[in-house]
């Protein structure tokens, strides 16, 4: 195990890494210790210690089983496992400390995780649960890590097994800490080492439990890295599958990870496919150790450091070198301390710029937003206001659906209605008495029978044939789904598919609803029976048309008096009477005829425009609006994902 838990054979209990073994306490008693009495600064350092182990429960013992005499007390008393303390829950605030100013960074990482949530709000409707769980995830952890302390950075050593991640982990704590040895595995579970108070919450959320955690040896060296949590982390590579699970656990939570490699392994799949790749976009808070370098001759290590940095860059990690931000490379030997120094720096100023956590959330919700891409940005272009219905295709819907419930059809039947009352008005008596005729006579006719249909006909029945409905239905199938194209132009699959089921959806009754138009408003303009507006001219026709019937009557009358000897015989006059009687009204018909062109084909006009308004304003109602406000969500989604994506202010580092 890699967890400090001898028995204490005095006491019988165990040591279960809450405190480390007590000190002789026979020392601090007044016994006689010639030079190895205890100073102002000893005593003051057991007090401390005293009280540590009364907080945790502990009783002070008579005495210790564990060293042996008094000899010790100097400095073996001293000793590293003296100086190896834990971290216990104390810490006023228990892991959660008073938010400072947000920085610019924290402040576009805080405006990015709002418009995170709105995205996924806006879009649970639209999107399965598995889609956008990568997403809440990456919020969930976010709020959790930003509502623990701010003043700590978490960083984890991971590494394949004799990559000596141990080693280096006891390295830069100055103590043995994490037990290490040949024989594999070594690390069974997650070790953390704190540089300072207040991380119990940062650990309990890694689930590090209290036997586990420790604190580093007191060195001048131990000041660079103050707020600083290490956690030491089983091998990546174990055979054993729970090793596996607390790696990839913890991974997915601290701050910055620093990976150790050896000469042997550096290029391991494993290490390179299952997680440098995937977390290639987290190169700002990523250290990549090459381990054992003492084990290389000559320039071997240097070479051995570019071939890493070749992989590295095959993987997409971005390097930190010339003052570039990215992952940061080097060689050392833990064994020797090579090195060791020059990484304990570089994490120190990692730690002191306090921006680890923003840097890490930032990089999570990177790789959400490039795994979010499909499914917000397309391939098509939708123009710079974002997807919309075009006035062509609206117009193209309209045309399609006037078709459909027969406007232009309505249009012809008000004009030729319009034209047929004005020449009833203005027509010659004599013609007029002979159509009326003509249809008393011969009712059984085909424009008879057309007819009497049309007066006839049941309210509520169709206004066209069967075959004729059919094909207004398939054209308004039409229409929805030529309108619904247009409508998803450059718009990804998901909300492509939203947009064409809301179409479908609103076009369900939309054929019913355009045949009761066609029925109740068409039959209106085109039944024959219906009385158009007559124009102001129209009494001065039917005058006129009067005045030649009356000249006609009255050369008539004229001309049988003359016959019978009433009156004398004078031919002309009354022939002249007649003659322009009888020109004169197919004249004033003919006129007629023609001034009512323009006001007929004004009313057919007229009539065929209240029936495509009609069918436009139902088919927007049902099929357009529906559709635009579904625009409307992609469009404010696309704007959310752009803020995710863009990210403001561009996070960066300065470590050199």
């Amino acid at each position: 195990m890699t967890a400090v838990t001898d028995r204490d054979h005095a006491g019988d209990r165990w040591d279960d890494g809450f405190i480390a073994r007590s000190r002789h306490r026979d020392g601090r008693k007044g016994g006689a210790r010639g030079a190895g009495a205890r100073t102002g600064d000893a005593l003051l350092d057991d007090a401390l210690l005293d009280a540590a182990l009364l907080a945790n429960g502990y009783e002070e013992d008579g005495g210790d089983g564990g060293d042996g005499g008094g000899s010790q007390d100097g400095e073996d008393g001293e000793g590293d496992e003296a100086l190896v303390r834990a971290v216990s829950g104390a810490g006023s605030d228990g892991g959660k400390a008073p938010a400072p100013p947000l920085s610019p960074e924290a402040r576009a990482l805080r405006t990015r995780l709002d418009a995170l949530r709105q995205l996924v709000g806006l879009s649970r409707t639209r999107l399965d649960g598995k889609t956008l769980a990568e997403a809440g995830r990456v919020l969930d952890e976010a709020a959790a890590r930003r509502g623990l302390s701010p003043q700590h950075t978490v960083v984890a050593i991971a590494g394949a097994t004799g990559s000596g991640k141990s080693t280096l982990f006891n390295a830069l704590a100055g103590v043995q800490i994490s037990e290490t040895g040949l024989r594999r595995p070594t690390t069974a579970a997650p070790i953390a080492c704190s540089w300072s108070d207040g991380a119990a919450g940062l650990l309990d959320r890694l689930e590090i439990p209290g036997r586990l955690r420790r604190r580093p040896r007191e060195t001048p060296e131990a000041g660079v890295l103050r707020g600083m949590v290490l956690v030491d982390l089983p091998d990546l590579d174990s055979a054993v599958g729970a090793h596996r699970e607390h790696v990839d656990r913890v991974l997915a939570l601290v701050d910055a990870v620093v990976w150790v490699v050896d000469p042997e392994k550096y290029a391991d799949a494993v290490l390179h496919e299952r997680y440098l790749r995937p977390l290639a976009g987290h190169a700002e808070v990523t250290f990549v150790v090459l381990n054992q370098v003492d084990r290389l001759p000559g320039e071997a290590a240097d070479l051995v450091l570019d071939d890493l940095r070749r992989l590295l860059d095959e993987d997409g990690i971005a390097l930190g070198e010339h003052g570039d931000p990215g992952a940061t490379v080097l060689g050392l030997s833990a064994l020797t301390g090579e090195g060791v120094g020059e990484l304990r720096e570089l994490l120190g100023q990692f730690t002191q710029e306090k921006g680890a956590a923003t840097r890490r959330i930032s990089a999570d919700v990177d790789r959400a937003a490039t795994r979010l891409r499909p499914l917000y940005v397309a391939d098509g272009h939708s123009g710079p206001s974002g997807p919309e219905i075009g006035e062509a295709a609206r117009a193209e819907f309209e045309d399609r659906l006037a078709e459909a419930v027969g406007a232009y059809a309505a249009g012809l039947a008000a004009e030729r209605a319009w034209r047929r009352n004005a020449g009833k008005a203005c027509g010659t008596p004599w013609l007029r008495l002979w159509r009326w005729y003509e249809s008393r006579r011969t009712p059984r006719s085909l424009a008879g029978l057309a007819v009497l249909s049309a007066k006839n006909r049941t309210p509520g029945a169709p206004a066209v044939p069967a075959e004729e409905e059919v094909t207004a239905r398939q054209r308004v199938e039409q229409a929805v789904r030529t309108v619904a194209d247009a409508a998803v132009t450059g718009l990804p699959d998901p909300w492509a598919q939203a947009v064409r089921e809301t179409a479908v959806r609103g076009a369900e009754r939309l054929p019913e609803a355009l045949d009761e138009l066609a029925v109740t408003l068409g039959a209106a303009v085109a039944v024959p029976g219906g009385k158009p507006p007559r124009p102001a001219w129209w009494p001065v026709a039917v005058l006129a048309q009067a005045a030649m019937t009356l000249v006609q009557i009255f050369g008539g009358l004229w001309l049988v008096g003359q016959i019978v000897g009433v009156l004398e015989p004078k031919l002309l006059p009354p022939v002249l009477f007649m003659a322009a009687g009888i020109v004169g009204g197919p004249l004033v018909e003919w006129a007629c005829s023609i001034t009512a062109r323009g006001p007929a084909r004004r009313y057919g006009q007229d009539a065929e425009r209240r029936l495509r308004q009609a069918a436009a304003g139902c088919g927007r109602a049902r099929v357009l609006e529906p559709v635009a406000a579904e625009l409307l969500r992609y469009r404010e989604v696309r704007e959310q994902y752009a803020t995710v994506a863009a990210g403001g202010t561009k996070l960066s580092t300065t470590r050199q």
